[in-house]
């Protein structure tokens, strides 16, 4: 049977920490940000969890 391979755009979008969880960057970063709020702006900042269903998907399009 073949390798499997790693899907290149999912890998670009998605992290498995350690614990194997999976992560991903909050959308809308690159600009417009300035008439947003800081409490908007602030949780834009930081990385989003996704749930266990997705989870499940986006761990066998990355199996290395």
């Amino acid at each position: 049977m073949p390798k499997l391979k790693t899907h290149k755009g999912t890998s670009k979008r998605f992290r498995v920490t350690k614990n194997g969880k999976v992560i991903k960057r909050t959308a809308g970063q690159n600009h417009f940000n300035s008439r947003e709020n800081g409490k908007v702006g602030r949780n834009k900042k930081s990385d989003t969890v996704l749930s266990p269903t997705v989870n499940r998907v986006i761990q066998i399009t990355l199996p290395n």
